[in-house]
């Protein structure tokens, strides 16, 4: 019997990070042309050590609130809550389904 594979191939997708392009933050409502698809630094979402987490768990943040996502100043909670107001927005546009 073969060993089970565990090995993880991650979710990669151009066209859902360059939508991120000149929008607001999905979190704080800034729209000064520093928002990016910001990836979840949460384990369960596929990040690990030297990887980012799969880019359909992403946040349209601007530098600020990214800024704050990555040094633990942002609670989990608000990162959550911009990454749906993200799925929302790109179901929406077509780009997600």
């Amino acid at each position: 019997m073969s060993e089970p594979n565990f090995k993880q191939t991650h979710y990669r997708n151009k066209k859902i990070l360059q939508a991120a392009r000149d929008r607001p933050c999905q979190y704080c409502g800034r729209n000064d042309g520093t928002t990016v698809a910001a990836h979840s630094n949460a384990m369960s979402h596929g990040k690990g050590v030297g990887i980012k987490a799969h880019d359909c768990y992403i946040a349209f943040l601007c530098s600020h609130c990214h800024s704050d996502y990555d040094s633990h100043k942002m609670p989990q909670m608000g990162f959550d809550m911009a990454m749906e107001r993200t799925w929302l927005l790109l179901l929406r546009e077509g780009i997600l389904r």
